[in-house]
């Protein structure tokens, strides 16, 4: 089983949104690839909160499915637990790393050398959709050929 854990800053927009939409690619293109896929955050300032509206409606816009959501920080066995940890941009990077010294091979952006543009601030969900989708779309196809 590969275990994938995607991060960002508050785990209530752009992790969450790569969560189901690499459950989704695993589930239409490697049903059979066994996976398991989870999101947090590098704070604990948005923990228990439910994914943000506008990151469900961009996600039902593209199809792609999802459930509740509940917001949870980064845990020191995260870096033991999961095979890759992808994280959004170099600000969820840097603190990732000081959480999961001991892990850093594990950790890499979703995007190599680009951030995901952060659709809390920019409130452009639909960039950060495709982003993600693409990442996602690559880290799989390098996950399955591991």
């Amino acid at each position: 089983m590969k275990k994938v854990l995607f991060v960002c800053h508050g785990n209530i927009c752009r992790s969450p949104m790569a969560e189901f939409i690499m459950k989704e690619l695993v589930r239409e293109h490697n049903p059979s690839q066994d996976f398991y896929i989870e999101s947090a955050a590098v704070s604990s300032e948005e923990a228990g909160s439910d994914m943000y509206p506008a990151a469900k409606k961009v996600l039902k816009e593209h199809q792609i499915p999802f459930s509740k959501h509940k917001a949870r920080k980064v845990r020191i066995d995260d870096g033991e637990a999961f095979d890759a940890i992808y994280v959004m941009d170099t600000s969820n990077l840097n603190r990732i790393h000081h959480l999961l010294c001991r892990s850093k091979e594990k950790i890499q952006l979703l995007l190599p050398d680009q951030s995901i543009s952060d659709p809390w601030y920019t409130n452009d969900f639909e960039t950060a959709y495709e982003q993600i989708f693409k990442g996602c779309s690559m880290r799989l196809d390098e996950l399955m050929n591991q």
